[in-house]
This record gives C-alpha cells, sequence and structure tokens, in this order.
C-alpha cells in the first residue's frame, strides 16, 4: 500500500468523481464522498486495510473540463494539500466537441488539454507525495467510434504527462474495454459517459489495484 497512515488522498475531476459529494468539501458521514467510486475507493480502503486511518476528500465538480480545473486549483487542490491526489478529468473537454459543434469555446483542444494538465501536475509536485492520473475513458468498445477515437488521444496526452512527469497513470479505458467484450454498454452506462454503480466499481477496483504496489508500474499503451 502507497498511502500511509493519516494521510490525506483527495480527489479531483468531474462528474464522474462528483456523484453528488457534499459542499464544500466533500468528506465525512453518509454520503458526503458521493454515490461513486471515491466512496467505494474508501470503503475498499477500510475493509482492505484497516489499520490505516485514510483521510478521503472528494473535490469532483459536475461538467468540470481541465479549464475549469485551472480556475480552481489553487483553493479545491493546493490549499487543501493533500499527501496524495488523484486527478481523472478529459471526458467533458471531449465531449463538447460532439454534444455542442456550434459553440467552439465550450471545446477544450488536445494541446490546450495537455498543456494545461501538464501544469496543474507541475504545480502539485512540491505538495503532493503522490499523484494518480486516471485516463479519461469512454464506454464505447468501438475503437473507430468518432468520440471513442478522441478519448484515446486524450487518454495518450494523460499518459504522456504521466510518463514526463513522473506520476502513476492509470489506465481506465483498458478495463471498461475488457468488460465491454462481455456486456453491452447500455448495461454500464446510459450514455456511454456516466458509469452506474458496476462501472465506478471497475474504477474503484482499478485504482486499488494501482495504490496497492509497491511502486508505479508502466501502463500498458494506448
Amino acid at each position: 500500500m502507497q498511502l500511509e497512515q493519516n494521510h490525506k488522498l483527495l480527489f479531483v475531476g468531474d462528474s464522474i468523481t462528483d456523484c453528488n459529494r457534499s459542499r464544500p468539501f466533500g468528506e465525512g458521514l453518509s454520503d458526503a464522498l458521493g454515490t461513486g467510486y471515491v466512496a467505494l475507493v474508501n470503503a475498499l480502503i477500510q475493509v482492505r486495510h484497516p489499520s490505516f486511518p485514510i483521510r478521503v476528500v472528494n473535490m469532483g465538480v459536475s461538467g468540470n473540463t481541465v479549464r475549469d480545473l485551472k480556475a480552481r486549483w489553487q483553493s479545491d487542490v493546493l490549499d487543501l494539500t493533500p499527501d496524495w491526489l488523484s486527478i481523472m478529468i478529459g471526458i467533458n473537454d471531449v465531449w463538447r466537441q460532439y454534444d455542442s459543434p456550434s459553440m467552439p469555446e465550450t471545446h477544450v483542444g488536445l494541446k490546450e488539454y495537455e498543456d494545461t494538465l501538464a501544469d496543474l501536475v507541475l504545480r502539485s509536485q512540491n505538495v503532493c507525495q503522490g499523484i494518480l492520473i486516471l485516463s479519461p475513458f469512454f464506454i464505447e468498445p468501438r475503437r473507430d467510434d468518432p468520440m471513442r477515437h478522441t478519448v484515446d488521444q486524450y487518454r495518450q496526452a494523460a499518459h504522456t504527462i504521466a510518463h514526463q512527469q513522473g506520476c502513476q497513470y492509470v489506465d481506465m479505458q483498458a478495463p471498461f474495454d475488457e468488460l465491454l467484450r462481455y456486456k453491452n454498454s447500455a448495461e454500464l452506462s446510459w450514455d456511454r459517459v456516466h458509469p452506474n454503480l458496476t462501472g465506478h466499481l471497475l474504477i474503484a477496483t482499478t485504482m486499488m489495484d494501482a495504490l496497492e504496489r509497491s511502486a508505479p508500474q508502466p501502463s500498458v499503451g494506448v
């Protein structure tokens, strides 16, 4: 387990992370962590490592792009001084290009995504002991689907940043692709973006597997 006792693990991202977490800080009892993978990771830590008290905080915000993360990074990440940071962002950066094609001001292009994410990671390295970059994913098995193809480009960018800056990259598309060998995407998500509880459990267990490795492992290429 890479986390140590009393470490603070902070999650930041979009609606997949948010999942109706408490405001202003997603921390505490009941559903304060939301109803998604963040709460499941917290539960898995408590079950698998009961002697490790870990402070988990959810700072996901629905609809966020990496541009939105940049605007709130100081207050919602750096000022909270996490020991470990989990970043999962990118699906809205891609999605707005497809669901709002006539609104280019909402689109975050690949270069802006890559440059901004790299800057946020760089700003966080003196604060955090460890940073995990969770790749964006699209619950669609066909790689020739236009949006899936674009997500794969952003996923590769996330992988590159993690490699260059010494972060731990956690590929979330690969486990969904494996599950999609047996299940239709409609069984996992109503819109191929927001996973149901099965999908959130897949995210949580994949992240736990990464945290329980003794050191970051080389990731599978996109």
